[in-house]
């Protein structure tokens, strides 16, 4: 749920809302996780297992997705590409958890 629909917000005014926003919905991903996993059972189990790859597969890919803008590119299109790469996945556990 980027600003605009732009892939990355050009201003601070916007990245830092797209920054409150990413944390709202990270918070909201690691209670509907707790719960999953409070459950216990083979579903606790993927769920555990599926978010320590997902946190490896993301730490890993975030230099490329950083680097695709080139080397000339500003702070601010750095940090529009850093909550995007970050905010793919959290949209994504949100929207599979909350079913």
């Amino acid at each position: 749920m980027l600003l605009n629909d732009q892939a990355h917000p050009q201003t601070w005014p916007e990245l830092a809302v797209e920054s409150w926003m990413l944390g709202a919905e990270m918070g909201m991903v690691i209670w509907l996780r707790s719960i999953r996993m409070m459950s216990g059972g083979k579903p606790a189990e993927r769920e555990a297992e599926r978010m320590v790859s997902e946190k490896l597969s993301a730490a890993m890919t975030l230099w490329p997705a950083l680097m695709a803008g080139g080397f000339d590119q500003s702070a601010e299109e750095t940090t529009g590409r850093a909550l995007a790469h970050y905010g793919r996945p959290v949209r994504a556990n949100r929207r599979r958890l909350s079913r």
